[in-house]
This record gives C-alpha cells, structure tokens and sequence, in this order.
C-alpha cells in the first residue's frame, strides 16, 4: 500500500519547510508520495518546496477543496492523506493508518496545539469524540482512493468547511475512525485573536454550514471575523 500525502498551500513559507523536512526523511521514501497544491502563492512558499524532492502542482485558485482535488487527480497513491501545512505529523503516521484501514475506509487523528495554553487543551480533549463538531481540517484526513472516487472527492461548491461536507458524506457509507494518536495543530489563529473570540467564530460558521448558508457566505464572515488575510 503507497499513502499519496496531499497538501494545499497558499503563503506558507513559515510552515511548509518543516513538514517537508519530516515527510522527506530517508524512512518513509519507499511508503509514501508527497503532492504540493499552491495556490498561487506570492511568498517563499514555492522556493522552499522546490527544495524538496516533491510534487509541485500549480493550481489556477486558491480553494482548498479545488487543490485537493486536483492533487488527488495526479496521486498514484492506493490511499489520499491530505493534511494542512501547519500541522506537525506523528512519526507512525503510516503504519496508524494501513491499521486502522483494516477495519475503515477513512478517518483522521485527535490533535492537541502548539500552545500550552490551558483552554486549548479542553478543545483538544474534545477531539477524541465521534460529533461532527469535534472534526477539522486541523486532524488531517486519510480515505481510501476507492471511497474517495466513490464520493466523487471534495465538494468543490464548499470554500471553507469542505472537510466537514466530506466526513458527512463518509458516514453515511461507513465508519468514520479516529485514530487514537494525536497530530499538533497550529494555534496562530488563537495568537491572533481571543480564545473566546475564535471559539464564537467557530460556533458560529458551524451553524451557518448546518443550516445551509452558502459557503461563500461563511467563508466571507470566517475571512472577515478573524482577520485571515490569506484564507
């Protein structure tokens, strides 16, 4: 089994140099393929993943569900991992996911932060849980090329909640698993902004996606609420 490793990214020239450096090691050269979907990035970004022995696609927009896709099109991979260049992968990620596809078709990890700060830890904790509410991008998501095309990948109507649009979906075909490892997720927007302030937002782009507002519309506030020049 090969795990194409999928990852969008658009102005992440302080976080992608570190996740290519783990998945590039020596050790992982004959398990896994690792795919860069720019977004049209006008930073470092591009110099830093030219470095590395990767695939590099160029796609025509910044949309994640686009990108992934895209990379999910030219993967050769038997399983699609896609995972945000902010996260900071655990060393098993490998063999976790070839155990857990023994009794799943997809899934995803917890995660905790980079930040010791102690209400993040509660968000954290929370992510062990199977609610919808408890998901994100954050935890990385591996499914099976099979299922993946069965699905018909990434709804590309969704800019922004299009993880949670897919997990949906999984479950209505099978178990959704929660690998009981965690991967660390970036806290920048937490440092950018108030804890209570981002847990609101969060609260409140989730409603709007659950009552079927138009992603454009969410992404709009999500963009608006929380300063994220670049999302």
């Amino acid at each position: 089994m090969r795990i194409s490793v999928i990852i969008p990214t658009y102005f992440e020239e302080d976080t992608i140099g570190r996740l290519l450096d783990f998945l590039c090691q020596p050790i992982y050269q004959s398990q896994i393929e690792v795919i860069i979907v720019d977004g049209g990035s006008k930073d470092k970004t591009l110099a830093i993943v030219q470095q590395f022995l990767v695939k590099l696609i160029r796609a025509e927009k910044a949309s994640r569900p686009y990108q992934m896709n895209l990379g999910a099109k030219q993967a050769m991979g038997d399983v699609f991992y896609f995972v945000h260049a902010d996260v900071q992968l655990v060393s098993s990620f490998v063999e976790d996911i070839e155990r857990a596809l023994q009794t799943c078709e997809a899934g995803c990890y917890r995660y905790v932060f980079d930040s010791n700060h102690a209400l993040l830890k509660i968000n954290a904790f929370f992510t062990r849980f199977p609610m919808m509410w408890c998901r994100g991008g954050d935890q990385t998501l591996f499914i099976t090329r099979n299922l993946f095309e069965q699905l018909g990948g990434f709804d590309e109507y969704f800019e922004v909640m299009e993880d949670f649009d897919l997990i949906r979906r999984i479950k209505v075909h099978t178990r959704f698993h929660i690998i009981p490892k965690s991967v660390t997720a970036s806290a920048r927007k937490y440092e950018h902004n108030s804890y209570l302030k981002v847990q609101w937002v969060n609260l409140i782009a989730f409603r709007m996606f659950r009552r079927g507002v138009p992603p454009a519309e969410i992404r709009r506030y999500y963009k608006q609420a929380l300063n994220l020049g670049h999302y």
